[in-house]
């Protein structure tokens, strides 16, 4: 969500301050109209990658989606063509049908995309039936086979997991900050250019619970209260992803960014931090 622009504070990116003392990539640098992909992302990630090897830096790539990772070291798979007719059949489906009804079909065609697509998650749930109805293969089996785009050993990684007890009261507080600094502001300013809800910038965690406050459907109090519940379910959704699709990866569950930073200089002594 960081590479929406209009979204600093809500998504929490890198201050100027911060982004003064140390580079950072890809922050800010996509309209909130547009709505990047996977594919579009790495290449782009993969060119800043590039360049910061070039200069003969580290790069420390960090956030909380895991299919974007997933894309860097796993790779990405061949994205089939959908013709328009048949992506707009699918959704003109899904918006007849509701979004159950709409899951028990596509769980005939793809099973394994209905249940790790979101509920909500209106854009894959049509991209997924639409392409198993127009290719006659299910968008699992199309991402089956892919090259990871990372070299293996060229990389280290790590899962960040704080204890709960830690982390959710971080969770509810950075929420209060938020709004103390001016997250109300950004989502008035987004809302009020009435774009498509299923614009990816538009499902930025706590949007919708302010957007209804501010629109004068929520009290603010329950909009806090609302949204900072689904800051918690999205942590907790984020290390359930973390511990299955990444079971390899070393855990660290310190819960101070300097305890973090020396267990990981700690699991890989090669690594000599640079000024």
């Amino acid at each position: 969500m960081q590479i929406y622009a209009g979204l600093a504070v809500l998504t929490a990116a890198p201050t100027l301050d911060e982004r003064a003392q140390v580079p950072h990539h890809l922050v800010g640098i996509a309209d909130p109209t547009e709505a990047w992909s996977v594919g579009r992302w790495t290449q782009a990630a993969q060119e800043a990658l590039a360049k910061i090897a070039q200069r003969g830096r580290h790069a420390i790539v960090v956030g909380g989606t895991g299919l974007y990772f997933n894309a860097l070291t796993k790779g990405l798979a061949p994205s089939p063509a959908v013709p328009p007719a048949v992506r707009d059949a699918s959704a003109d489906q899904l918006a007849a049908q509701g979004e159950t009804l709409f899951r028990d079909e596509l769980r005939g065609l793809d099973p394994a995309a209905e249940k790790r697509i979101e509920i909500g998650d209106r854009q894959r749930l049509i991209r997924a039936h639409s392409v198993a109805v127009a290719t006659g293969r299910s968008l699992t089996r199309w991402q089956d086979k892919t090259t990871p785009l990372l070299a293996t050993g060229s990389y280290a990684a790590v899962t960040l997991l704080p204890p709960r007890k830690t982390l959710y009261p971080r969770c509810d507080a950075r929420l209060l900050a938020m709004i103390d600094t001016g997250a109300l502001a950004e989502v008035a300013s987004l809302a009020a250019q009435n774009l498509d809800p299923a614009l990816p910038a538009l499902k930025a965690v706590g949007f919708r619970e302010l957007a209804a406050h501010l629109d004068g459907n929520m009290a603010r109090e329950a909009a806090i209260a609302q949204a900072q519940m689904q800051t918690r379910r999205y942590a907790k959704r984020q290390s359930t992803w973390f511990r299955n699709q990444a079971p390899d990866w070393p855990v660290i569950a310190d819960a101070t960014h300097d305890a973090q930073w020396g267990s990981f200089l700690a699991l890989n002594p090669n690594l000599t931090p640079r000024a």
